[in-house]
């Protein structure tokens, strides 16, 4: 079986053969295994290297991290796993081991076993090949299972009968559509009607590993792909019901409303076109996600989803907490933008005046080139005029956020009075009074009615304090 040119085995050869003669010496088989030989087919740069022992994979990696100087040497005694870090290349070694799987519980009882039941325990063809370092095998590929047949037809396929291999760890269902999603790749119809039947064994994964794996479908290419297999396999319903709720059309007198499930994720592709930032592709996952909650129909009008950016930045903490995502500025990022989301769109369908723009861009602080590419990707029709129509005023807006960022530097704007400067200059008899003052001269200021600095800001407020009852300090 040929190689492809310049593959990784070739480019590590003086390593692979070293280790190769360490496994000769001590009598035991060794093989490359799992994703580093998928990626030398599909010609994919990879750092991550495992390593399948015939024996055991801990005691043979203390050997190789001995012959490697420089290398830093780690073992995990209940995985029975060790790991060798050199400058380049992270080595995990394993034994091969035997599996079998209690109904309730995806931690298998593990026993050793040989090659050939490692390869059968993997969850997809593609990542049950293997290469052989022995010296009489040496560069030997090892494909019981047809995976290279399955990487030239695009083929997602599990090894075992799909209701063994999926039965036993439910998360290879994630893991074959993550897979299918990151390499354009589709599922083989067993295979994807094994995940429909054995969808509900989800249940017994972790929160934390099923968001793992969503979070590589949504940092894929066109995360839409993984989505839509979700979806039509029944796991999202599960995994995010959330989501889900957006799905599905509603018509009353002959007025209907898009798919939002649908324009979701058309969103989201478009982000990913501009940005590989988790984050913005999480606001672009949740923008509409209160629309569900929001959506009225109204004689005259049609559907409206009055309010539901404030109720969907609302949403994005309980969504964070249940899908163990971080409860921290990741967080409150996306909270913010699913807040402002509909502002610059609105700002496009109106005169852009300098002190919208200002508030938009104090609001948005730092965030605002993550909103804007937001907003241009929420930008979705069936008709090109109307999006072609939009996009020239969005343009407009784009500009004028430029100019007034140019002339203004309102990027982390604070007014020039604070509380500490109200408390100095009057006489301020309950707290609310604070609150009113500081709100008075940031809307004045934003408004252009009042020049952006201390004596023109204390003047004003001033004004302001003897018209609502408020003395001024001598």
């Amino acid at each position: 079986m040929q190689l492809p040119p310049n593959n990784a085995l070739q480019n590590n050869e003086t390593l692979f053969k070293k280790i190769g003669v360490i496994a000769d010496n001590a009598n035991v088989e060794v093989y490359l295994i799992g994703g580093f030989v998928r990626d030398i087919f599909l010609q994919r740069e990879s750092k991550d290297i495992d390593i399948v022992v015939v024996g055991s994979g801990i005691d043979f990696a203390k050997k190789v991290a001995n012959s490697m100087p420089k290398s830093k040497f780690s073992f995990f005694p209940n995985f029975g796993t060790a790991q060798v870090l050199t400058q380049d290349l992270n080595l995990e070694f394993v034994g091969a081991r035997k599996e079998s799987y209690e109904r309730n519980s995806r931690k298998p009882f593990v026993e050793e076993g040989t090659l050939q039941d490692d390869q059968d325990r993997r969850d997809l063809t593609i990542n049950a090949m293997s290469i052989g370092l022995n010296a009489n095998n040496y560069g030997k590929v090892i494909d019981p299972f047809d995976g290279l047949q399955d990487i030239d037809a695009q083929m997602i396929r599990t090894p075992l009968n799909p209701d063994t291999t999926f039965s036993d760890d439910p998360l290879r269902m994630m893991r074959a559509i993550r897979f299918a999603t990151q390499l354009g790749f589709r599922i083989h119809e067993e295979t994807y009607d094994g995940i429909e039947r054995n969808k509900e064994r989800i249940s017994i994964i972790s929160q934390e590993r099923i968001t793992e794996e969503l979070n590589k479908i949504i940092l894929s290419p066109m995360p839409s792909i993984g989505f839509e297999y979700l979806f039509d396999t029944g796991l999202l319903q599960l995994i995010f019901p959330e989501m889900v709720a957006l799905h599905g059309v509603e018509s009353i007198n002959g007025k209907a409303h898009k798919d939002n499930f649908y324009h979701t994720l058309q969103v989201l592709d478009n982000v990913c076109k501009v940005s590989n930032d988790l984050w913005l592709r999480w606001a672009a996952i949740l923008h509409d996600i209160a629309k569900p909650a929001t959506k009225r129909f109204e004689a005259g009008i049609g559907w409206t989803f009055h309010g539901h950016e404030d109720k969907g930045s609302k949403m994005v903490k309980g969504i964070f907490t249940k899908m163990r995502l971080p409860q921290n500025e990741k967080m409150r990022f996306v909270e913010k933008l699913v807040l402002l989301h509909l502002r610059p769109i609105v700002l496009a369908q109106d005169i852009v005046t300098d002190s919208a723009v200002r508030r938009l861009m104090v609001e948005a602080g730092e965030d605002i080139e993550a909103l804007m590419m937001l907003c241009n990707s929420d930008i979705t029709s069936k008709n090109e005029k109307k999006i072609e129509r939009v996009k020239q005023n969005f343009a407009i807006v784009q500009e004028k956020i430029k100019q007034v960022e140019e002339k203004d530097n309102l990027r982390s704007w604070q007014p020039p009075i604070n509380g500490n400067d109200i408390l100095n200059y009057f006489e301020i008899t309950e707290p609310k009074q604070i609150g009113i003052l500081k709100s008075s001269i940031r809307e004045a200021i934003l408004e252009g009615l009042v020049k952006d600095n201390f004596e023109d800001a204390l003047n004003y407020l001033k004004a302001q304090a003897k018209s609502i009852g408020i003395k001024i300090k001598n």
